[in-house]
């Protein structure tokens, strides 16, 4: 099975919400995601983390620490994903790539529907925020 690298952006507010991006397109369009996407040859993954961001959210992005690293085998592939927890860095997203964005509370965050892959951060979030 082919693995896929991505990373992905937590983005954390200043009071503690946690930016949801909405896909808006492919296999799994409708389904929420932190925002994120491939890592290309020769990128560390938080150069990746930061080109994806503003590719996809036209923002620029402060990468803090890691956060986790997921595994997780979809039908057609196997995905490897580093989340790393991360800030604005002064300018708010604009949607480029995705249907729609939210701020959650952490009480918030099992009221939208998760990609599979995204669901064990979710837990992992909640006790450690």
């Amino acid at each position: 099975m082919k693995t896929i690298n991505v990373v992905a952006a937590i983005i954390v507010s200043e009071d503690k919400r946690i930016f949801a991006t909405q896909r808006g397109y492919g296999d799994y369009k409708g389904w929420w995601e932190f925002p994120g996407g491939k890592i290309e040859e020769g990128e560390s993954r938080e150069e990746a983390l930061k080109r994806e961001i503003m590719e996809e959210l036209a923002c620029p992005i402060k990468v803090g620490q890691f956060f986790d690293a997921i595994e997780y085998d979809y039908p057609k592939f196997h995905l490897h994903m580093d989340c790393f927890l991360c800030s604005l860095d002064g300018v708010e997203p604009s949607l480029l790539e995705h249907m729609s964005a939210k701020w959650l509370k952490l009480s918030e965050l099992s009221e939208v529907r998760w990609l599979e892959a995204d669901l064990s951060i979710i837990e992992k979030l909640k006790n450690s925020l």
